[in-house]
């Protein structure tokens, strides 16, 4: 079955279309455009009207592209700034009114749930996958496709760069308070054999670390990135101006406000768990979305939209 699976984040808006044959997801097209929505979200907490206009131009982009492959079920599903924002289920209602997508606004643990079940794979042993997005992280524990241990935290690069890094570059007393409340939220201590990597943060990190030119991530799946390589890059690019860091070959432009938070998140939680590196993989929520949206009911035609709502 063809299938739709979106993403929309804190920081990012992305796409699958996908192949699902018997639970496995095989990619078809992959998109990702940093749209924001969680801008002034962590202060004002309501979904602004410039992000939602970012968002529902790329949504109208990928519901064309959508119908071009032929895709059967479109399940969009929600995280962190939609969670937090007062308005955040009437803009759902205006996505499912205006494109006819299926929407779920996760819980945090909801999230960490999927984002393992798109990360799973079958080597032995028990697994921590990492997911730091732009309003949380996720940090899940589960070995042979089950699940044993979940957690949303709320610490992630859009709410940490919006709440401390407001200097260009970030002074050291903000970088210092940054790394001091991520430290005070994260866990110190949860039992894995290995631990992976996911999203936009550790993949734009291990691009930088493998000195990869693409700007999205792409080419990481499997490379292990150290702490000091994490370490080493925060050091870099917290020294650099916002448009010093829009120029690095292997940065997007538009993570570039963020990247320094995220890698703060990154560099406390491997230090703090006592681990070296993390393996990273390009399997992650979408891919739980992409198996989520195949489980789908088959639309029937002529179905009235869930409903019409007055957003933002």
């Amino acid at each position: 079955m063809r299938i739709a699976a979106i993403d929309q984040g804190t920081n990012t808006t992305r796409l699958l279309i996908a192949d699902v044959v018997d639970g496995r997801v095989e990619e078809v097209e992959k998109r990702v455009e940093i749209t924001r929505l969680g801008e002034g979200v962590d202060l004002r907490r309501r979904l602004l009207p410039l992000p939602i206009t970012r968002v529902r131009n790329v949504l109208s982009d990928y519901r064309r592209r959508i119908e071009e492959l032929g895709a059967e079920r479109t399940l969009l599903v929600a995280t962190s700034a939609v969670r937090d924002a007062e308005n955040g289920e009437a803009f759902l209602g205006e996505i499912e009114w205006s494109y006819r997508f299926t929407t779920r606004l996760l819980s945090g643990e909801e999230e960490a749930e999927l984002s393992f079940r798109g990360a799973a794979d079958d080597e032995p042993g028990s697994m921590l996958v990492i997911d730091i997005g732009g309003g949380s992280t996720e940090l899940i524990v589960g070995e042979s496709g089950a699940l044993m241990h979940a957690q949303s935290i709320d610490v992630g690069s859009v709410r940490l760069t919006e709440r401390f890094l407001a200097s260009d570059p970030p002074s050291p007393e903000e970088l210092q308070a940054c790394a001091e409340r991520a430290r005070s939220l994260l866990p110190s201590s949860l039992e894995a054999d290995r631990a992976v990597g996911v999203a936009g943060t550790v993949t734009t990190l291990a691009a930088l670390d493998a000195g990869l030119l693409n700007d999205e991530g792409l080419g990481t799946h499997g490379h292990l990135l150290t702490l000091e390589g994490v370490t080493a890059q925060l050091e870099r690019l917290s020294g650099m101006t916002l448009a010093e860091r829009e120029a690095v070959s292997g940065l997007h432009p538009k993570r570039a406000p963020v990247i320094v938070a995220g890698a703060v998140i990154l560099s406390e939680l491997l230090s703090g768990l006592g681990l070296p590196e993390l393996r990273v993989s390009e399997r992650d929520i979408l891919h739980g979305a992409a198996l989520e949206a195949a489980e789908l009911p088959e639309p029937v035609e002529g179905d009235a939209p869930p409903g019409a709502y007055t957003c933002c």
